[in-house]
């Protein structure tokens, strides 16, 4: 629904969360050790330059697949729409000094913000200033997000943009209904709205979700309104612009599709559906392949990767929203009819005759302008963005592996949700104090309360933080050779730079020797273990990581010199060879 603009200092506790996790991105963003996709998949976004330079394209050897780097056949159909945009600012913090790791870590980091942003905007739409930055903090300080929002290049991008997509889609709908609108207004919201579903969707083929939700928001809204008729060609007419520009922006994002942009993305999209793969998964205290994985792997680690104060709030923000659904209570803005789900009231059946007598102010007045409306179509549709990938889970049970992380997308719903249980604790705050509104100090407090079991996890796990289960299973420790925890890998930083070495020596790596080779020090060699173990001396050094119990398959009678662990989680150890 349209909401009315704000003044900017009543954004002033989310300006305020905004910069503070922009001040610990800036501080931590060095921290996080390579994870296991990314060196390949910056190389891939190294490459794209090829593919977009004219003088390639006159050139009698041009060939795409020179913009797919080294890893082309395993890259060529993930979307590279997030290393096209990411390219030039990491670009530009190379040329002020940075590595191109850090590089990448921070422009990441950034994106995550942006998110938070979108996340916090779209929850405006259905609660006040407090409660959607009440969402947002929630969100921004879930452990499991934030170790991603560093480390993950391909599943955070697809969050925020996806996000995007459902935000200025919902925008461009009520733009698209509203006469005040001008038609350069308008068109602009088209774009914006087309440019993010269409980078989305080359991010991954799962992003018309959002595009389809967003075009029935708009169809029924324009029903909503009196006399929708004149309206109807204008509103099919920009909503054919909408797809037809987000396929554009998608095409001029991917260069897989230009040779074949039908056939190849209909390949790419049974291929994601599929997502074939072998990889064994520890869940439960068990190892399956992901493709044997029970339905109840995605609702499990739901349950237990989130702090605890999230699905009691959700809870509370849905029965809210059902609540005011099934109820009869009207909510009109000045400029809009009802929502699509409100109860008309009945014709009288008895005409009533003209009357000079001024009527008495209705005894139910209406809300203000500046107050949300309880959550209508737009709300139902965004929740059934997290609905609908939960069932698809559920019933077709595809291969999944990494903990959820291909299903991040799905959370912004679940924040928003949680934003409504966190209007439902202000307003019974509010009777509590009798007053118009509880005092600003008491909601902050509320706000930190439910967000302090993330900070905490988040202290204590960095920078590992996306290793995070709360204390339904234990925390971290407890979950520790029950679930994964550091299935990325990304310990072999510390590993490398922490454990003393005898130098010089040899560091044969149990797996992915290439994320642990930059964290070598002067005179220590690193090496794959896999193909080489009858080179392996006495005295050499092995690093094996603890996914699926590899540290206790692995040289399991050598002496460790070295751990990385926290709390009674280990994520991997340094062997010496007797």
């Amino acid at each position: 629904m349209t909401q009315p603009a704000r003044p900017i200092y009543r954004h002033i506790s989310f300006i305020l969360l905004l910069l503070a996790q922009l001040v610990f991105g800036l501080f931590a963003f060095r921290d996080y050790g390579l994870s296991w996709d990314e060196p390949l998949f910056y190389e891939y976004g190294e490459a794209l330059g090829y593919a977009y330079t004219p003088a390639n394209w006159l050139s009698p050897d041009f060939d795409l697949s020179k913009s797919y780097g080294s890893s082309g056949d395993d890259h060529k159909n993930r979307g590279p729409a997030y290393l096209l945009l990411a390219r030039t600012p990491v670009h530009l913090l190379e040329s002020l000094g940075l590595d191109e790791v850090p590089a990448w870590r921070l422009v990441n980091f950034l994106t995550f913000l942006l998110g938070v942003y979108f996340l916090y905007r779209l929850s405006l739409r259905w609660m006040g200033e407090w409660a959607a930055f009440g969402a947002a903090a929630l969100f921004s300080t879930q452990p499991l997000l934030l170790g991603h929002a560093f480390i993950n290049p391909k599943d955070m991008p697809f969050l925020v943009f996806f996000t995007g997509a459902a935000l200025f889609g919902f925008e461009m709908a009520d733009a698209l209904n509203d006469e005040a609108k001008s038609r350069k207004r308008r068109l602009f919201s088209v774009i914006v709205a087309a440019f993010f579903l269409g980078i989305s969707t080359s991010i991954r083929v799962l992003a018309p979700l959002a595009g389809l939700l967003v075009v029935v928001y708009a169809i029924v809204k324009q029903r909503s309104i009196a006399n929708p008729k004149p309206r109807t060609w204008n509103l099919a007419r920009s909503l054919l612009a909408y797809i037809l520009l987000s396929l554009l922006f998608m095409l001029a994002s991917w260069p897989y599709l230009w040779e074949s942009p039908i056939s190849n993305f209909i390949q790419v999209f049974r291929f994601m559906s599929e997502n074939p793969t072998g990889l064994q998964v520890l869940f439960g205290g068990q190892i399956y392949r992901a493709y044997e994985l029970p339905r109840r792997y995605l609702p499990t680690l739901l349950a237990i990767t989130l702090t605890e104060p999230v699905w009691p709030l959700f809870a509370l923000g849905l029965g809210a929203a059902l609540a005011k659904l099934t109820s009869s209570v009207l909510c009109l803005p000045s400029s809009v009819l009802r929502p699509p789900f409100s109860v008309p009231r009945p014709p009288s059946p008895v005409p009533r005759p003209p009357s000079s007598v001024p009527r008495p102010p209705s005894s139910v007045p209406r809300p203000p302008s500046s107050v949300p409306c309880p959550p209508s179509t737009d709300y139902w549709l965004l929740l059934t963005a997290f609905a609908i990938p939960l069932l698809y889970v559920l019933l077709r049970k595809p291969p999944m592996y990494d903990g959820f992380r291909h299903f991040l997308f799905i959370l912004p719903p679940v924040f928003v949700t949680c934003g409504l249980g966190l209007d439902v604790l202000f307003r019974w705050l509010k009777k509590l104090e009798k007053g118009n509104r509880s005092p600003s100090w008491l909601r902050a407090g509320t706000i930190l309360l439910v967000s302090l079991p993330g900070l905490l996890g988040a202290a204590r796990l960095h920078p590992y933080q996306y290793a995070y289960y709360n204390s339904f299973v234990g925390g971290t420790g407890g979950a520790f050779r029950v679930y994964e925890t550091d299935y990325w890998l990304t310990c072999y930083k510390e590993a490398a730079e922490q454990t003393d070495f005898t130098l010089p020596a040899r560091l044969f790596v149990h797996r992915e020797a290439s994320i642990a080779a930059p964290y070598a020090v002067s005179g220590l060699t690193v090496l794959d273990e896999r193909g080489n173990l009858k080179d392996i001396r006495a005295g050499d050094y092995i690093l094996v990581n603890s996914r699926t119990n590899e540290d206790r398959k692995t040289f399991h009678d050598a002496p460790t010199v070295g751990e990385v662990r926290r709390g009674a989680a280990v994520f991997c150890v340094v062997k010496q060879v007797p």
